[in-house]
């Protein structure tokens, strides 16, 4: 089958592109001004704002997975009309393009940032969004993209899969992340600074993890779901900060700075519906993945 890749020479993006590779499709990445780390795929050089290019590339395709987006939170706090415009123009271009294209389903990244204001601690795909708690531009321009998903399909019949990422890590991470961050600063020998009081958790979940599971939703019983793709369990900002302690063999200092406005602190979002319907679940333990996402940062330091 054709895919497209939105996003697709990104992080997670370029993990997606792999294992739908191994799985034997046909790839094209949609990106701007990056190209694909590989070159046994296709590459559309286009702005996912630019509606009409949008549309003359997403001809022909049977699934099109919209991972393109603002996705730091830093930046998207830094200027928040951008990352709503791309967040939010980005997914209703790609939407239509389908829908004009005829493609068969959109695979909309989203976050587990959206249950951000949910009452209680422990939340599944049928929490319902709290919209005075999002906290977030990042966080309310995905619950928004949502909301298009499911209107795309309620007045156009486009399937869709909606996949709300847990925080994910390893290789070809970028940069501004706090465990690159971490892993440079260490490497270093610089002290790692914790926001808060270090005690904010996410379930991190490893890329390829995260990866394997979009190949999975290929499968009809995905179509016009929602998917929570957590990590195994709940891994503290200091515990994260501890790990690259051990794994760089390095004595460096953990110091504390205020927290960030809208910092997302944590909830549990259940695997249990893709563990049921699909048969996915996390394999790779935090200290498992960690070690490889270690290991990749200092080939890259000897490159």
């Amino acid at each position: 089958m054709r895919m497209m890749v939105t996003g697709g020479s990104g992080f997670i993006g370029s993990h997606v592109v792999d294992k739908l590779k191994d799985a034997g499709h046909d790839v094209v990445v949609l990106d701007h001004g990056v190209k694909p780390h590989r070159d046994d795929v296709g590459f559309e050089d286009v702005d996912v704002v630019d509606y009409a290019a949008v549309l003359g590339a997403t001809e022909g395709f049977d699934y099109v997975f919209h991972l393109a987006a603002m996705a730091n939170v830093n930046h998207a706090f830094a200027d928040p009309v951008y990352a709503v415009k791309l967040n939010l123009m980005g997914t209703v271009n790609v939407l239509e393009a389908a829908r004009q294209n005829g493609v068969g389903r959109v695979v909309f990244a989203s976050t587990v940032w959206v249950y951000s204001g949910c009452n209680g601690t422990y939340v599944n795909e049928e929490t319902p969004f709290y919209m005075p708690g999002a906290g977030h531009v990042y966080s309310s321009s995905k619950i928004a993209g949502e909301f298009l998903v499911h209107d795309y399909f309620n007045l156009f019949d486009l399937p869709f899969t909606v996949l709300r990422y847990g925080i994910p890590y390893g290789p070809r991470m970028r940069k501004e992340l706090v465990i690159p961050i971490f892993i440079d600063k260490a490497l270093d020998g610089e002290a790692l600074t914790v926001a808060g009081d270090g005690r904010q958790y996410r379930n991190f979940i490893y890329v390829e993890d995260l990866a394997d599971a979009h190949v999975l939703c290929l499968g009809r019983e995905a179509e016009n779901q929602v998917f929570n793709l957590e990590g195994m369990r709940r891994i503290t900002i200091k515990e994260v900060a501890e790990t690259v302690q051990s794994l760089v063999q390095r004595d460096v200092r953990i110091d504390t700075v205020p927290a960030r406005p809208g910092d997302y602190r944590g909830k549990e979002a259940s695997n249990d519906k893709i563990k049921r319907v699909l048969g996915w679940e996390p394999t790779v333990d935090f200290e498992a993945g960690m070690k490889k996402t270690v290991e990749w940062f200092e080939t890259q330091r000897m490159a």
